[in-house]
């Protein structure tokens, strides 16, 4: 990483150590993972995955567990007997292992319902609409993945990071290869639980095998399949219901059809769709395949040379997205005033030769960045690049007022008003205090000058 640049999440932390503002939802906290851009998908239409649900062998099995079911006693869980689960399993042709998993799914669904201590049918009949056989076999795969929490591949380590293991298989369309998901698996299990190498090494061992077991679950589950290559894929319904369950984590997850719509705006078009929200980062990528990164960038830094923080930082996403062949109008941007600063920074990520940033251009970039999350809506504000203060919040606030920042006003307004440590208000109150006699002396000094 360059001494000069850094993420937003590092700037977000900053804060969110110290209370989080602007205010977030209630369910989002810093300790809760970030959301993802994922590549567009083609989904099939409605009604084709709507005929293939029943044909999922999950779905099936837990038509016929109904059927065989009747109306049956169940133990205080709500589930079978062993020895009534043992004939199911004996029934359907499955392992007894796989009967909790079609009970749950056949009882959650509505095929099946639990009264008095006995299951008999429930209210559910098969002949549903369209619609209503998709939010069923949503309903399925919900049940399905909250399973992983209670053993559902009988491989902890698999269960473990099941959800990422579909979204890797969801963003690579083409099929994931089994070794790669397991040295994936592998790779983030120890990170995330820093096991011992003996440790790792029965896990690496263990670990292929348990997988395929996992995948032929998926694939009873009508998630996943096998391609022609011998890779892993999600099936078309797999990849309707893992989309629909990365919306429901608050991840960007589009179709083609909903990034299309983008692809012809203008520069100016674009930017403001990414302020207000209506556009994602996935819409970005599309609008950069109709145009040369050259004129793209030109426009994009001409946008931003004029514009305010928010369309700054909408511009800046975008050009994360290009490479050193934009490099001539982004260089060209070191001439703006209020785009030199991240025109160097996006030099220096790409090892090409640019301006070093002085601690006052850090401070000023991270205004800029707080205050174009004052513009931006939606995912729009998660998808700024502003240089790390390299300092606690109360420094940086300390700071702010010399800078020159037009926004630093309303920026430490912001802070004194919505944050929860009484440090921090304070020090916000007193730097806005600062810069407003800064700023009154800079309008006389220019009053003054022009007389």
């Amino acid at each position: 990483m360059a001494n000069n640049v850094f993420d937003l999440a590092e700037l977000r932390k900053l804060i969110d150590e110290q209370a989080a503002v602007p205010p977030r939802p209630p369910e989002e906290t810093p300790e809760e993972r970030e959301a993802l851009t994922f590549p567009p998908v083609a989904t099939a239409p409605d009604a084709e995955l709507a005929a293939a649900v029943p044909t999922v062998p999950l779905v099936a099995d837990a038509i016929r567990l109904t059927n065989w079911t009747g109306t049956r006693e169940v133990g205080p869980d709500g589930h079978l007997s062993p020895a009534d689960a043992e004939a199911a399993a004996a029934h359907l042709g499955v392992p007894v292992s796989r009967v909790p998993l079609i009970w749950v799914v056949a009882v959650n669904t509505g095929l099946l319902r639990i009264l008095g201590g006995k299951a008999s049918r429930g209210p559910l009949s098969m002949q549903l609409s369209v619609e209503a056989t998709l939010e069923f076999w949503d309903g399925v795969v919900m049940d399905v993945l909250d399973r992983a929490d209670d053993g559902l591949t009988g491989s902890a380590v698999v269960d473990g990071h099941l959800a990422e293991m579909l979204a890797t298989i969801y963003s690579v369309r083409s099929g994931v290869a089994t070794a790669n998901l397991a040295r994936g698996i592998l790779q983030s299990h120890e990170v995330a639980c820093a096991p011992g190498p003996m440790e790792m090494r029965k896990i690496a061992a263990s670990l292929p095998g348990e997988l395929l077991e996992a995948l032929s679950l998926l694939a009873y589950c009508g998630l996943v399949e096998q391609t022609p290559a011998g890779r892993t894929a999600l099936t078309p319904l797999g990849v309707w219901a893992i989309r629909r369950d990365l919306l429901r984590e608050g991840h960007d997850a589009p179709t083609t059809a909903e990034v299309e719509v983008f692809a012809d705006l203008s520069a100016a078009e674009l930017v403001e769709a990414l302020v207000k929200g209506s556009a994602t980062q996935s819409a970005v990528a599309g609008w950069l395949e109709r145009r040369s990164p050259e004129s793209a960038a030109r426009d994009l830094v001409e946008i931003a040379a004029t514009g305010t923080a928010g369309q700054r930082g909408a511009v800046g996403a975008i050009l994360e997205e290009l490479g050193p062949e934009a490099e001539a109008p982004v260089r060209e941007a070191l001439q703006h005033p209020l785009t030199r600063r991240y025109a160097a920074s996006w030099l220096h990520i790409r090892d090409l030769p640019a301006p070093a940033l002085s601690p006052e251009d850090h401070t000023w970039l991270a205004v800029d960045s707080l205050a174009a999350l004052m513009h931006l809506s939606g995912p729009a504000a998660g998808r700024i690049d502003p240089p790390e203060p390299g300092e606690d919040l109360i420094k940086l606030i300390g700071d702010m007022p010399g800078v020159g920042h037009p926004d630093t006003v309303a920026v430490l307004d912001m802070l004194a008003s919505a944050h929860d440590d009484p440090a921090v208000v304070k020090a916000a109150r007193k730097a806005a205090l600062k810069a407003r006699t800064l700023e009154h002396a800079r309008k006389h000094a220019r009053k003054h000058g022009h007389r």
